[in-house]
């Protein structure tokens, strides 16, 4: 062989060697990035990406992606302090909302006592229903911002969900009753027993049940399986895929829902998750089905 074709051969191994060495690098420093951005992205923290690299175009790469970084905990941090300002501001208003109700109510009382002609009496009645509407929704504004404002109170212990369901059910009987229906109960007689907090399971059932009086059709079922699954099922033509993709949201309401808050669910998704459980909505052949897993 000439020597010639031998120095060709020399040089071209000694680039392949140097190319594959680059390239193996090239590989550890995205794998390295990937890792340290999952957990940048996972874990609060303020430090950024790091690098033992001298490749000027990885170097830009991990650049770019800190100052994404940092950009993203800039809107975290204005989020959370939205959100607790926010929370406040629903305590502030439902505190300040309950003394001129108070107020009022008083008033009404007082007003009761007096002679009035039946038109008036008309009137006193439209305006003692709008007042209770009104402390229906302060207290319910009050009780999300308990809620999402801490996580003390909650106490793990042996919950029977059986029981609990059944206790929901028979509490809020009457309200079904006065809508025309009749709840269809599916509880197995083996106790399905989950540690959970106990008050926030039954506000849990409480949230969905009224969330049935507001939207069904006439019907209610609610079954119970032993792996722990609960699901609430009624038929309703007031809600679409998009209405029920939006239920858990916070402040969501549908045309039909003029005296709530829209925080019932969202209340019950908070807590469930509080409790390890996980809720879902979905929308099958008319039907609206809330499924509740512990």
């Amino acid at each position: 062989m000439e020597p010639f074709l031998i120095v060709v051969i020399i040089i071209l191994t000694a680039v392949i060697v140097i190319m594959a060495v680059k390239i193996f690098n090239m590989q550890r420093s995205m794998d390295s990035i990937t890792e340290e951005l999952k957990q940048k992205i996972s874990i609060d923290t303020n430090s950024l990406i790091t690098l033992n690299t001298v490749d000027k175009h990885i170097r830009k790469l991990a650049s770019e992606l800190n100052k994404e970084l940092q950009l993203l905990r800039k809107e975290e941090i204005k989020y959370i302090r939205g959100n607790d300002e926010l929370q406040k501001a629903i305590v502030n208003i439902s505190h300040d909302l309950r003394t001129p109700l108070t107020a009022i109510s008083g008033y009404l009382d007082l007003l009761e006592q007096e002679e009035k002609s039946n038109e008036a009496e008309q009137y006193l009645e439209v305006i003692r229903d709008r007042i209770e509407v009104l402390k229906s929704l302060t207290e319910e504004l009050f009780r999300y911002s308990v809620v999402t404002s801490t996580t003390d109170g909650i106490c793990l212990e042996d919950v029977v969900i059986n029981s609990e369901i059944e206790s929901a059910i028979a509490g809020m009987y009457g309200a079904f009753v006065e809508r025309g229906i009749t709840p269809e109960i599916v509880i197995p007689e083996e106790k399905v027993i989950r540690k959970l907090d106990r008050r926030s399971f039954q506000r849990i059932c409480a949230n969905i049940l009224s969330n049935a009086l507001k939207y069904s059709d006439g019907d209610l079922t609610v079954e119970l399986k032993t792996n722990g699954e609960i699901l609430f099922a009624n038929k309703t033509d007031r809600l679409d895929a998009t209405d029920v993709g939006k239920l858990f949201d916070r402040f969501f309401t549908v045309e039909n829902a003029h005296y709530s808050t829209g925080l019932g669910l969202s209340i019950a998704k908070l807590l469930t998750e509080r409790n390890g459980g996980t809720i879902g909505a979905e929308l099958k052949d008319g039907r609206l089905i809330i499924r509740v897993c512990f």
